[in-house]
């Protein structure tokens, strides 16, 4: 009986230790690339408005699939960034949208490509995950179930914004209107450099007790192939959540991100080797851009709750709330906090 009793002693005192050890963070990036200086207050604004939203999701339900899922949603109808309204347009000019989202719980997770005229692919993601059979939706498929789950389909255009045609303009004007058959890593200048495309989005939070969560969502790049998928959908590429290891959500060049791993090699790195977020992300970002000559940006949370946030680009917008404290920045080096108290929950 004396030993029954220590038995469950041992086994409740983890949780409650994790819990006064961890801070409930939810930390959020708008893409990273060579950011203009005219959107940076735009950027700025947008990234802080999803960690507060993701943040006071997270008060509110508890759930960290919750929000992430809403602080992407929030970026998903903002046109500064490159996901839902303001995607960046194909050659012949549709927004063709990716999305993730995974629980580091359970290591469920919703992936969808190839998406059309909706708003949230990260809501359909999550639906993906949550009432199908399987894991990854895309084309013509996805765009099925999306109808029979009763998803809004917009009319064709309604996602496209000016910015965006202005960007596949100058885009095909640098090629002198010929259709590029060659990668995208083959020309690293065009796109960025020219046009300062709007950047991919992503989420990624943790609760009291380590339980983490990453929501991923894009546009791709202006003046894809009709069908091109990058890094953002891929599982262990451009997103990954699993609580004995973290969550990752990348943003870049999404053909070198998923060629190299990038979310796996860092979450690797955090639970076998104990490395902590930041170090393991700064780690493999760089030796991916001195191998590829390709940048990125990515942010991550190690099961202890420490941050990882870095870029090799010129660029990332990013910010994160925990408790009182919203920490934004976009230039390397840059870290401004405000205070902003804890959101009111609404019973």
């Amino acid at each position: 009986m004396v030993i029954l009793c220590l038995t469950l002693a041992v086994a409740v005192i983890p949780q409650t230790t994790l819990s006064q050890q961890i801070i409930p963070t939810v930390l959020v990036h708008g893409g990273a690339g060579d950011v203009s200086d005219a959107t940076i207050p735009y950027k700025k604004d947008g990234v802080k408005v999803a960690a507060r939203i993701g943040y006071a999701t997270l008060k509110k339900t508890g759930s960290v699939v919750d929000a992430v899922q809403e602080a992407v949603k929030s970026m998903e109808k903002n046109a500064q960034f490159n996901a839902g309204y303001g995607g960046v347009l194909t050659w012949e000019g549709k927004v063709e949208m990716d999305a993730a989202i995974m629980d580091g719980a359970t290591l469920d997770a919703g992936c969808v490509s190839i998406i059309e005229n909706i708003l949230h692919p990260i809501s359909l993601a999550r639906s993906v995950m949550e009432n199908t059979r399987h894991k990854f939706l895309a084309g013509e498929g996805a765009m099925a179930y999306a109808r029979e789950a009763g998803f809004q389909i917009l009319p064709d255009g309604s996602l496209v914004t000016e910015n965006s045609k202005l960007a596949l303009e100058n885009y095909k004007n640098s090629l002198n209107g010929t259709k590029p058959m060659v990668d995208w890593d083959e020309e690293p200048e065009i796109g960025d450099k020219i046009f300062g495309s709007p950047g991919t989005v992503g989420a990624v939070a943790i609760d009291a007790y380590g339980n983490v969560a990453a929501a991923t969502s894009t546009g791709g790049i202006t003046g894809k192939m009709p069908g091109r998928i990058g890094d953002t959908p891929i599982l262990g590429g451009g997103t990954y959540a699993d609580n004995n290891a973290g969550c990752v959500s990348a943003t870049g060049k999404g053909e070198t991100i998923m060629r190299y791993n990038v979310a796996s090699r860092i979450l690797g790195l955090i639970e076998h080797f104990g490395m902590t977020a930041q170090d393991a992300t700064a780690l493999v970002l760089e030796q991916m851009t001195e191998r590829f000559n390709q940048t990125a940006g990515i942010i991550s949370i190690d099961p202890k709750g420490n941050l990882g946030i870095y870029f090799t680009s010129r660029r990332m917008s990013w910010a994160y709330q925990r408790g009182e404290e919203l920490h934004y920045g976009v230039d390397k080096g840059e870290d401004v906090v405000e205070i902003v108290g804890e959101p009111r929950i609404n019973n």
